[in-house]
């Protein structure tokens, strides 16, 4: 399995404080997550792409650049890159460019983003949103996999004898992961390419998300790419540690109480209660997130979000300190015990490039 943390990038007051931090200093704080991920053993770093305030994430291709040339090891990913308003030519652009710059160590996921004036930004129709993931991912698929491409839809001026450059390093391109919170249709597109599908996970029951991963799953088998169990799971998950659960709580329910996305609404322990947030010790985490597994089954990657609403970059390093050192050990160990063998790694370059060179027999 694969570990790591992805962020949303928002920029928000410390409310212990009243402090908010600038766009600068946010922007640099992001890196410096990133670098202590790689310097605590996780394996994936993955930034979210938004366009508006009070978020700075509006360029990853150029954040992930600069930290893959700072790194050595770390996966570098999106969460989400904007099928929607994006150009499909330009993502297969500049993500090859950044596969080869990180000599591999890239992937993406797919989503629509939750901000709905991003749309009309960009000159798209937010109504046209599903259609337009449907159709952008179509012709990004064939963009990365065909030398020379000739392709006419709804939503874009046609190509004629089109070459991506750069190609995909070693011909393989950058592993896809699909991004839902709410839709099927998304979990089907994931599972009629072969793709990855990653379940938010953050601010639903477990319920809901388990009927978006079997759904995939099922759809995968069918599509003939494996059994339900071999489907590539990502699922995603909030989490603030302290060495008891007491001071964890006191700490971090400030920040709770006030965030943009879920401050003034329930409590945090009915929030703790009802979705995977998880406030406490390290012994906590573990135990919360093992029981993922028993709920959508074995999957390949954990991400965590852990520095919105707020919290200092201080808090931040120290919460990667504790989950590098006293959580992700345990759960590489435990959710290896009892893997079926016919359950598949997360895929990586190295990987992808193994298969494509075994089907080809060279």
């Amino acid at each position: 399995m694969q570990f790591g943390i992805f962020t949303v990038s928002d920029v928000t007051t410390d409310p212990t404080t009243g402090r908010t931090p600038t766009e600068a200093e946010r922007i640099k704080a992001m890196v410096a997550i990133a670098l202590k991920a790689e310097e605590v053993g996780l394996d994936v770093f993955a930034t979210g792409e938004h366009h508006n305030p009070p978020f700075v994430a509006s360029s990853p291709t150029t954040m992930l650049g600069y930290i893959a040339a700072r790194t050595e090891r770390l996966i570098l990913s999106t969460s989400t890159t904007l099928i929607t308003t994006n150009d499909p030519v330009k993502i297969a652009e500049d993500f090859a460019m950044l596969q080869h710059l990180s000599d591999g160590r890239v992937d993406l996921m797919m989503g629509r983003g939750n901000t709905g004036p991003v749309y009309p930004w960009f000159g798209k129709d937010i109504r046209d949103g599903i259609p337009l993931a449907i159709e952008n991912y179509s012709l990004l698929h064939r963009l990365w996999r065909e030398p020379v491409v000739d392709w006419e839809g709804r939503f874009r001026t046609p190509l004629q004898g089109y070459t991506s450059t750069p190609a995909p390093l070693d011909g393989v391109p950058p592993f896809v992961w699909h991004g839902s919170i709410r839709s099927p249709e998304i979990a089907e597109q994931a599972a009629y390419y072969g793709d990855g599908f990653f379940a938010n996970n953050i601010f639903w029951p477990k319920e809901h998300y388990q009927r978006l991963i079997s759904l995939y799953r099922r759809r995968y088998a069918h599509y003939g790419h494996g059994l339900p169990e071999e489907a590539i799971v990502g699922l995603g998950g909030q989490v603030f540690m302290r060495k008891n659960s007491q001071d964890a709580i006191r700490e971090f329910r400030p920040y709770f109480d006030n965030a943009p996305v879920y401050g003034h609404g329930p409590s945090l322990e009915e929030f703790m209660a009802e979705t995977p947030l998880t406030v406490g010790s390290p012994d906590q985490v573990i135990e919360r997130t093992l029981k993922f597994r028993e709920y959508f089954g074995d999957y390949q990657r954990q991400l965590f979000l852990m520095d919105h609403a707020g919290l200092p970059l201080k808090t931040v390093l120290e919460q990667l300190d504790i989950l590098g050192e006293e959580v992700v050990p345990v759960l590489r160990k435990e959710f290896a015990v009892g893997r079926p063998a016919n359950v598949p790694d997360a895929p990586t370059h190295q990987s992808l490039l193994a298969k494509a060179t075994a089907a080809v027999g060279v």
